[in-house]
């Protein structure tokens, strides 16, 4: 599997995406849609970016019954994205239903991914809100094999988590991992993080990133820079 990065589009409307896509003019990357901006426009602006030639992750990060993620997920399904998450927390039966729910007559469907822990969340915070008293390594490798016996194709997971998931569950099982801040970036509100240049020595498949690159004053450099030091290891 080849190495990509992942745009994170987290702006509140359609006017505002589009007039950045356009700036990547005949490049086409790979985006991500998550809950501010799916929940403000609705499926209409994921048919819009694929209509755009884009490759979507759909970052809803679904959480519930079974049969509820099942049904979700057939409604999701006609969408036709590349990458949907839930998060691993639901089980195994959840993960099973949320395949059963994405694929259709063929078996075809895209990529479940399932959400470990969140890049925000600290190891002190894993113990003393969650109740969790394993480290984070064994706390995302046991979620990570949730999703994995559920028929599931990877996780999210933070780039520090990403080596010892592919050592326990195998090569081929995916990590796309947010948290990426360049040297220079700032921090904001994650607390796990690498750069892309680590994330790609650390074997990262991939690289989820936001601010760094939408916030930045020439957003298509930002993003050129992200490629060549998480795809090709050329530090700036």
């Amino acid at each position: 599997m080849g190495k990509d990065v992942i745009i994170a589009l987290d702006f509140p409307g359609e006017k505002e995406v589009i007039d950045f896509l356009k700036l990547f003019k005949d490049k086409k990357p790979f985006v991500k849609i998550g809950m501010e901006l799916f929940y403000a426009q609705g499926p209409s602006i994921v048919n819009k970016i694929r209509e755009m030639g884009h490759k979507i992750f759909l970052d809803l990060k679904l959480h519930d019954i079974p049969n509820t993620v099942e049904k979700a997920m057939k409604s999701l399904s006609v969408l036709d994205v590349d990458i949907v998450n839930l998060h691993a927390g639901g089980t195994k039966k959840m993960v099973e239903a949320a395949i059963r729910g994405l694929a259709d007559k063929d078996g075809k469907r895209p990529l479940v991914i399932g959400v470990t822990q969140l890049t925000s969340t600290s190891y002190q915070e894993l113990k003393d809100e969650l109740w969790i008293d394993k480290d984070m390594d064994q706390t995302v490798i046991q979620y990570a094999t949730i999703v994995k016996n559920g028929g599931g194709d990877g996780v999210v997971c933070s780039p520090l988590e990403a080596a010892v998931v592919k050592e326990a569950l195998g090569q081929d099982f995916v990590t796309v991992t947010p948290g990426i801040r360049f040297a220079d970036s700032a921090k904001d509100d994650q607390a796990r993080i690498t750069t892309p240049l680590q994330a790609g020595k650390i074997g990262c498949d991939y690289i989820v990133v936001g601010r760094p690159i939408t916030k930045a004053e020439d957003p298509v450099a930002a993003y050129e820079r992200c490629l060549n030091e998480f795809v090709y290891g050329k530090e700036k």
